[in-house]
């Protein structure tokens, strides 16, 4: 009886976790994307955890023009402290279909690309909200290095509308 109980739990319990996947989240994109106002430098507020940028503060996207049209992305941060080591990654970006206009594309290494979802911005590219077809990816961006509380409130309210987890992310330390 226990077994037979225990069995139904199970199968319980990988049902409930197959139906909270990815599909609850709303992973809709912004409608228009003016890259001309998207290029230059933004400030990582908050992110989910993820080892590739684990341990770091301060951490920027910079984004800029290559002559082939592709867009530059460097992503830099501190080890730690402002006083770690300094670590840069250099990529690059694409938008693979005009008609999907905020679904971008971002490569760190060779031409394997991973989703860059552009989920929230405000008209005056200010700040964004950054994510892709998984629900595990997540970025607060701001044009500025400590963002207003009242576009910061906003996207909070926007993130757990969209079903995601405030209490999954990391909110980054930065210089003002």
């Amino acid at each position: 009886m226990k077994n037979r109980l225990f069995g139904v739990l199970c199968t319980c319990m990988v049902f409930l976790v197959g139906c909270s996947s990815d599909s609850d989240i709303d992973k809709t994109t912004v409608k228009e994307l003016d890259l001309n106002k998207f290029i230059g430098k933004w400030y990582e507020i908050a992110r989910y955890d993820h080892s590739f940028e684990r341990g770091l503060v301060g951490c920027t996207a910079d984004y800029s023009f290559k002559d082939d049209g592709m867009i530059r992305v460097v992503n830099a941060g501190y080890k730690k402290s402002f006083d770690g080591k300094y670590s840069e990654s250099v990529g690059k970006a694409r938008r693979p279909d005009d008609s999907k206009p905020g679904q971008l594309e971002v490569a760190f290494f060779a031409n394997f690309y991973a989703d860059y979802w552009v989920l929230e911005l405000d008209s005056n590219y200010t700040y964004a909200l950054i994510g892709s077809k998984k629900d595990k990816y997540l970025w607060i961006l701001s044009r500025t290095p400590l963002m207003d509380p009242d576009d910061l409130n906003f996207l909070k309210q926007r993130i757990t509308m969209r079903g995601y987890s405030l209490d999954d992310l990391i909110w980054v330390e930065q210089r003002d």
